[in-house]
Order: structure tokens, then C-alpha cells, then sequence
């Protein structure tokens, strides 16, 4: 892997139909963001060979709003990542990604914004992309990392919806 894109899921209803969490649907918002999010890594160079998608409802139905962007990846819908931690999503990571291309994990919060931190710090970032993903990472936002041959991360990007047209939020 050459690159990985850390995504939140859209906004998504604050409660499920069936009272379930893992249930819960995106909103028209969510829908739109999700969308436009796609658009902006396309339009950056930033596709996605493999996709990871945590199985909730939510995190399925922001990749389908991706996906446009990105007809050629693969995608593995994953139980394992329904709020998982930031260790389980690095385990699930390093069990799944190819040697050279890009994976995109698209899933939840607190484990995604953890994990970006957690490699953020791990490389050289620059102060200012630092700082703005120490902040916040709120609906549809992504985190893109490259990673050197020897598997270091460098922070590259952080997208949010709100900077690009869409709205984001918690």
C-alpha cells in the first residue's frame, strides 16, 4: 500500500427506524457529502483500489455514494470495523491492504480520527494539517496518508466536507 484515505461516514440520522444503531441511514445531507467527497479525491488523484467498508448501514451507504468516484476498487464490507478501535482498524488494514495501491477505510468515530492521529504523529506532518486534524474530524472528512516503501505514514491531506461545498458536521 502506497496510500491510505481514513474516511468518516456521512451524517447520518440520529435514530434508526428499528431503534438500532447499526441501522442508522444517512441523511439527504450525509448522502450529498459523501458524494462530494468522492468527487474531491477523484479530482485531487486520490483514487481507491480497495475499499474497506465497516458493514453499519451508514458506512455501506456513504461507499455507494463514493463509489462513482472510484469504479475500479475492490471493496471488502467488514463487521470488524462497526465502531472498532484504532488498533482493530490498523489490524484490519494490515490483514487486507495490497502491496502497492491505495485503501480507503470508510467507518466511524472515535476509532478513525484515533488512528489518523495516531499516525499523523507517528511521521513528519506538516503544523498546519496537524493542527486542523488535532481539531475535529466530523462527518465525511478524510484523512490521506502516503506511505513510504518502508511502511512509514506521512499526514498528506485532510478533506472536509464544510471546505469543499458540503456541509459535514457531527
Amino acid at each position: 500500500m502506497d496510500r491510505l484515505i481514513l474516511m468518516r461516514h456521512g451524517k447520518a440520522e440520529q435514530h434508526a427506524a428499528s431503534g438500532g444503531d447499526f441501522e442508522r441511514a444517512l441523511t439527504p445531507r450525509g448522502q450529498n457529502d459523501a458524494a462530494l467527497m468522492g468527487r474531491v479525491l477523484a479530482k485531487a488523484g486520490l483514487a481507491a483500489d480497495l475499499a474497506l467498508v465497516s458493514s453499519a448501514r451508514r458506512t455501506r451507504e456513504t461507499w455507494e455514494a463514493l463509489a462513482p468516484s472510484f469504479p475500479g476498487a475492490q471493496v471488502e464490507v467488514r463487521r470488524d470495523l462497526y465502531h472498532a478501535e484504532a488498533q482493530d482498524v490498523l489490524a484490519a488494514i494490515r490483514e487486507s491492504a495490497p502491496d502497492g495501491g491505495a485503501v480507503m477505510v470508510v467507518g466511524h468515530n472515535p476509532g478513525l480520527h484515533e488512528l489518523a492521529l495516531r499516525l499523523a504523529m507517528g511521521g513528519p506532518a506538516d503544523p498546519a494539517l496537524m493542527a486542523k486534524l488535532r481539531g475535529k474530524f466530523p462527518t465525511s472528512t478524510a484523512a490521506v496518508f502516503a506511505i513510504d516503501p518502508n511502511g512509514a505514514p506521512t499526514l498528506a491531506h485532510v478533506f472536509y466536507a464544510s471546505e469543499n461545498g458540503g456541509h459535514g458536521g457531527e
